[in-house]
């Protein structure tokens, strides 16, 4: 069983899982979407993604509410597709006319044709900070994992600071985090709480005995003209995160892109 994993760009990530019943293509999940030019007054560096790059997904895995996550206009781009959240966000979001459909906390929800073997499950995450007085504040990351031979376990992390619980994902994915979608970074040079920078990141990936991580949230979204202030901090925390990974993390294989560029294997291998 393998997965491909393409980078839009932010916290945006196209997820092909497995290769389909019978030859079929794989199942696609897109996260925490952002596929405009721009994020509300945040600014994007570089294109938009290209339409081909998420065409076609099977559900959308939306982690929270905030607008540089939860983009309305690019949600509808995607069609009437799930979107897999907490369930207070689901029903601000058919509120929206968009298709939430909000998961209870330790269960599997199958997505994909009936036979794809592909399943979804929220996991905790604690981003409690800047909260927004127009929209539920819940937050989550993500579990996949397609159950055939050789099955894989994705874990998108979704913006959060370190905690306790995280040390039992291998026991709730049912097996090692093969790969990990890892927010390093955000739309500024200093983050605020609830997030985590490259050295959290890289021990969080040591703590739960990540194979291969792919740092995200970093690099692409930045304060009207607040690009080069101060000069380069967009292009430090990818591989600020590979370096603490070193030290910290020595057995988990970083994988970094840039927005547009994927990574696939067959992790089982």
């Amino acid at each position: 069983m393998s997965v491909r994993v393409t980078w839009l760009g932010h916290a945006s990530v196209v997820l092909d899982v497995g290769t389909g019943p019978a030859g079929t293509p794989p199942v696609r999940l897109v996260t925490d979407p952002l596929l405009q030019r721009h994020a509300g007054v945040l600014r994007r560096r570089g294109d938009r993604p290209d339409a081909g790059e998420w065409e076609g997904a099977d559900a959308v895995l939306l982690s929270h509410l905030h607008h540089d996550h939860a983009e309305l206009r690019s949600l509808r781009l995607l069609g009437d597709v799930p979107v897999l959240t907490a369930p207070a966000n689901a029903r601000w979001l058919r509120a929206k006319g968009l298709r939430g459909v909000g998961l209870l906390g330790g269960a599997w929800h199958g997505v994909g044709p009936a036979d794809a073997g592909v399943e979804v499950r929220l996991v905790r995450a604690v981003h409690g900070h800047r909260p927004m007085p127009h929209r539920p504040n819940a937050a989550n990351g993500h579990l996949v994992r397609a159950t055939g031979p050789g099955g894989v376990r994705v874990w998108a992390v979704g913006d959060t600071e370190h905690h306790a619980d995280m040390v039992h994902l291998p026991a709730l994915a049912d097996g090692p985090v093969d790969v990990a979608l890892v927010p390093v970074g955000g739309w500024g040079p200093r983050l605020s709480g609830g997030h985590l920078g490259p050295a959290q990141a890289a021990r969080v990936c040591a703590e739960v005995g990540v194979r291969v991580a792919i740092p995200v949230h970093w690099g692409t979204l930045h304060a009207p003209g607040g690009r080069h202030l101060p000069r380069g901090w967009m292009d430090h925390a990818g591989a600020a995160f590979e370096a603490a990974c070193q030290r910290a993390a020595p057995r988990t294989r970083v994988v970094v892109l840039r927005p547009g560029e994927a990574w696939s294997s067959d992790v089982a291998a």
